[in-house]
C-alpha cells in the first residue's frame, strides 16, 4: 500500500481526523472495515488539555505505560466528567469496535477505556487492576500469576494479551515467539485472568513497510493459538502498530493500533521515568 504522506495538521482535531482517516485507508486496502480496529491514543506525552479535547472529540480509548501515570490520567478524567455532568448523548459520539464492551453510562468517566500497554511490574498488579479495561503486556508467568492471585481475591476477571517479542530484540520486552503458546497454556488454567490476544512491537524502521515481516509473524501466531483454540472465542485481539507504522500493521491484521505522537505532536514536556531521568519517546506510541 503506498501511503502519500501530507504536511501534519496544526491542530490536535486535525491530527486526530487524519489518523482516523488513515486507518480508515489502510483498513479498505485489507478489505476489512475501519470501524473493525480500535485506536487506543497514549497519552504519554499528552497535556492534560489536549486529552480532554479528545474526549470532547468523542474518543474513548486510552494507553499509558506506566502505572502511575494511568492512574493519575484517569484520575484527571473522571474529575473532568463530574465537572462537565456530560450527558448520556455525547456516548453516541463514541467512536471504535465493539471489540470490547463499552461501558453503560452517563458520564465520560464510565466511557474511556484505559489500557496499559507498557510493561508491568508484578508490584503495581494490585494498584492498577481496578482500574484497566485491557492489559496488553503480559510478558511472563510470574506476572499473570500475580494478575490471578490479586484478580481473584476481588473477585473479578481481568482480560490481558500475551506481549510477544517478534523481533528478538534485547531491548524490547514480551516473550520469545517459541514460548508464546506454552504460557498461553498455563494462562488458560488461571480462573481470574482472560487471554484475549496478542501484541508486539516492531523494531523502529525508516519505511512502514519494512514492519510488515514482523508484524506478520506476529499474525501467524495469532492465527495458530486461535486453530487451536487457546483462549476461546475471545481470544480475538490482535494489538499491534504505532505512530509510525499503524498502517503496515492494520494490513498485516492488527484490530488495536497505540498510537501517540501522531495525534498529540511531539512531546513538549517529556515527563522523567521511575528513576527520575528524562524518557526516551516511547516505544509505545
Amino acid at each position: 500500500m503506498a501511503v502519500e504522506h501530507q504536511p501534519e495538521p496544526e491542530t490536535l482535531a486535525g491530527r486526530y481526523a487524519a489518523v482516523r482517516d488513515r486507518i480508515a485507508a489502510a483498513a479498505k486496502a485489507a478489505r476489512r472495515e475501519h470501524d473493525e480496529i480500535i485506536l487506543v491514543a497514549v497519552t504519554k506525552f499528552a497535556e492534560p488539555e489536549d486529552v480532554r479535547e479528545l474526549i470532547d472529540l468523542g474518543h474513548r480509548d486510552f494507553g499509558e505505560n506506566k502505572a502511575q501515570q494511568l492512574l493519575q490520567r484517569q484520575a484527571m478524567v473522571e474529575e473532568y466528567a463530574k465537572r462537565l455532568k456530560v450527558l448520556q448523548t455525547t456516548l453516541r459520539r463514541a467512536q471504535g469496535s465493539s471489540l470490547l464492551a463499552v461501558p453503560s453510562g452517563p458520564s465520560n468517566a464510565d466511557a474511556v477505556r484505559w489500557h496499559m500497554i507498557g510493561h508491568m511490574q508484578r508490584n503495581k498488579a494490585r494498584k492498577i487492576i481496578d482500574n484497566v479495561r485491557l492489559i496488553h503486556s503480559i510478558d511472563s508467568l510470574r506476572l499473570a500469576e500475580e494478575l490471578q492471585a490479586v484478580a481473584m481475591r476481588r473477585e473479578i476477571t481481568v482480560e490481558a494479551l500475551i506481549e510477544v517479542n517478534v523481533s528478538g530484540e534485547e531491548t524490547k520486552h514480551g516473550v520469545p515467539v517459541p514460548a508464546a503458546i506454552p504460557l498461553a497454556e498455563q494462562m488458560e488454567t488461571m480462573a481470574n485472568v482472560q487471554i484475549r490476544g496478542l501484541m508486539t512491537l516492531a523494531p523502529r524502521v525508516e519505511n512502514p513497510a519494512d514492519a510488515r515481516p514482523y508484524f506478520a509473524r506476529c499474525r501467524e501466531l495469532y492465527e495458530e493459538m486461535r486453530m487451536i483454540g487457546l483462549g476461546g472465542k475471545t481470544f480475538n485481539i490482535l494489538s499491534m502498530g504505532m505512530s509510525g507504522d499503524y498502517e503496515a500493521a492494520i494490513l498485516e491484521g492488527a484490530n488495536i493500533v497505540r498510537v501517540g505522537t501522531a495525534i498529540f505532536g511531539e512531546p513538549k514536556n517529556p515527563r522523567p521515568d521511575d528513576d527520575g531521568q528524562p524518557e526516551e519517546p516511547s516505544v509505545e506510541d
